[in-house]
C-alpha cells in the first residue's frame, strides 16, 4: 500500500489514481476518506455530487504544495496552471497533518 509521506513523516495511507477514469471519479459516491487520494496530472478538480467537504492541496512535479484549500460538496475549483497533481483528504486532515503551502510531499511504498 502506497503512503503519503513528508520528509521521514507517514502523514497518511494512500490512494493514487493512476487512470483518467480513476482521476474523474475521485472521491464521488464516497462518504469518507480515511486516508488521502493522490490525483496525478491534475491541475483543478470539482466537488459536485460530493458527499462530503474536502481538503486539495496543488501540488507542482516536484510535490511541493502551491495552494492549499478546503472545498465544501458542489463547488469547482479553480485551476492552477502551475500545478501537476492535487492530494485530496478529507477536510480538516492536511492541515492537521501539518500540509501547508510549501510542503513537500511525496507517494512511497
Amino acid at each position: 500500500m502506497p503512503w503519503l509521506v513528508s520528509g521521514d513523516r507517514v502523514l497518511a495511507s494512500l490512494e493514487v489514481a493512476h487512470s483518467a477514469a480513476r482521476r474523474a471519479r475521485g472521491l464521488l459516491g464516497r462518504d469518507e476518506i480515511d486516508g488521502a487520494l493522490w490525483l496525478p496530472r491534475t491541475r483543478a478538480v470539482h466537488t459536485l455530487g460530493m458527499r462530503f467537504a474536502i481538503d486539495v492541496a496543488y501540488c507542482d512535479a516536484d510535490g511541493t504544495v502551491l495552494a492549499l484549500v478546503t472545498m465544501r460538496p458542489w463547488r469547482l475549483g479553480l485551476p492552477r496552471l502551475a500545478a501537476r497533481s492535487v492530494v485530496e483528504a478529507q477536510a480538516g486532515n492536511l492541515r492537521r497533518w501539518g500540509v501547508a503551502v510549501g510542503t513537500v510531499l511525496e507517494v512511497q511504498h
